[in-house]
């Protein structure tokens, strides 16, 4: 009976060995499943790099239905006639020189293709237009007692007018900072805010500059963001809303606010902004659009690429993508030029004297 009974256990422990080795090789097989039905990652090749580049497009870039009702952008044949460009022999200046150009195509100056030796830019939004401005003109209006702070330039005329340049929504902007210039202008009885040449920055400074010129809550606009990788895969426009600057300095009078093509990025969604202000007018050229919220990627090879991917709208839902167009339309006229004056300062201010309170 002892030895039955040793026979019997040693069966029992082999049995149990196998279904354990049994239940491991099916655990195994269950972990490394979902790597055989993931999606293919592109190599490091120049076709690798390609196929990643357009499929992170593809998959979150937020403009293509707009941009194929607004000048025929077909991202499917974007991608044949660029993909015969690509060869294995390329070297990587380029390679890098194919995929910006087909960035190019959505000429969006939000999309940037970003190598340790370069970095892709779409200028055509500047580059076709006026530039409506000229910095040693400018620098007559400032004079030279102007008073600079935090990235403000600012100075009070003979006729009561104050002209303040913000160049960079970059350029740190305080609160106190503000309340301070504002106090100082206050006895004026306009404004002109120059935002010309300004290519953008931080969004909350954009708005913290305007909840300076509103005394209740307003809506600005809307904003979408991608739920999927379809290209019309997004969530419901949400509301945009303004707060006024409570218990710090608002403007209480006009206000103009100029612009032209390189008024960028988030100054374009201050435009965008202070359009609903009722007391101010947008003076000068059409912004340069970038309305959509960039975000970052990465290709096989280390190249980053930055593009737009939550679209934003006026209070209508309009795309401001491609720009906003002005109250007043102004270019600099030459014949002013010549003489040291600027066309679009002066109309403006012009504007403010017929219309102060």
């Amino acid at each position: 009976m002892k030895r039955n009974h040793i026979i019997h256990l040693s069966f029992r422990t082999k049995r149990r060995r196998f279904f354990a080795m049994c239940w491991t090789t099916i655990l195994t097989f269950l972990f490394l499943l979902p790597s055989c039905i993931t999606e293919d990652v592109p190599d490091n090749t120049p076709m690798g790099n390609f196929e990643a580049l357009w499929q992170i497009i593809d998959n979150k870039y937020c403009f293509f239905e707009y941009k194929n009702k607004e000048y025929g952008l077909d991202w499917d044949e974007v991608y044949r006639r660029y993909k015969n460009k690509i060869s294995s022999e390329m070297t990587d200046k380029e390679l890098f020189q194919v995929l910006a150009n087909m960035l190019n195509e959505l000429r969006d100056g939000h999309v940037n293709l970003i190598a340790n030796h370069e970095t892709s830019q779409y200028r055509t939004w500047y580059d076709d237009y006026p530039a409506n401005f000229i910095d040693t003109i400018q620098r007559i209006y400032l004079q030279k007692d102007y008073v600079s702070t935090t990235g403000i330039k600012y100075q009070i005329w003979e006729d009561n007018i104050a002209y303040v340049y913000y160049e960079s929504f970059s350029s740190g902007l305080g609160e106190a900072n503000l309340d301070q210039v504002l106090n100082e202008l206050s006895i004026c009885d306009g404004l002109i805010l120059d935002v010309r040449n300004n290519g953008g920055g931080m969004l909350t400074l954009a708005e913290r500059l305007a909840a300076r010129f509103t005394n209740k809550k307003i809506l600005t606009g809307y904003i979408s963001y991608k739920t999927g990788k379809g290209r019309n895969d997004f969530s419901s426009p949400e509301p945009i809303y303004l707060e006024p600057a409570t218990d710090r300095v608002r403007w209480q009078k006009p206000v103009a606010v100029l612009t032209n093509r390189r008024s960028f990025s988030s100054t374009n969604d201050f435009v965008s902004k202070m359009r609903q202000m009722p007391k101010a007018v947008i003076i000068g050229d059409k912004t340069g659009g970038g309305s959509g919220l960039p975000f970052s990627s990465e290709l096989p090879n280390g190249w980053s690429v930055r593009f737009s991917a939550s679209p934003m709208f006026d209070p209508d839902m309009n795309h401001t993508e491609f720009g906003i167009e002005p109250d007043i339309k102004v270019n600099m006229e030459s014949q002013d030029i010549q003489k040291g004056i600027d066309t679009i300062i002066e109309t403006a201010r012009q504007y403010l004297l017929e219309h102060k309170e």
